[in-house]
């Protein structure tokens, strides 16, 4: 594991340090986990944005006008 020297605003380790305490873990626990899921949040939306930019719009919109027009089966229902 490497060491990385970070500034961070007075506000903000404030309530890192909170967080650490009501989840009773080091305040490097939990900023390793913030940072951890914060980069897989961004990679999600990476892959996302990819998948977004290859789709046919044209061909999922010709597969949705071709479903049947039935109600839906009990407990799928829209909520009024």
């Amino acid at each position: 594991m490497s060491g990385f020297a970070l500034q961070v605003p007075d506000d903000v380790l404030a309530q890192a340090k909170t967080a650490a305490a009501e989840e009773h873990v080091s305040i490097d626990q939990l900023l390793v986990g913030l940072l951890s899921e914060g980069l897989g949040h961004r990679r999600g939306l990476r892959d996302l944005r990819q998948r977004a930019a290859r789709a046919n719009v044209a061909e999922a919109l010709r597969i949705l006008d071709s479903t049947p027009d039935v109600p839906p089966e009990e407990g799928d229902e829209l909520p009024v």
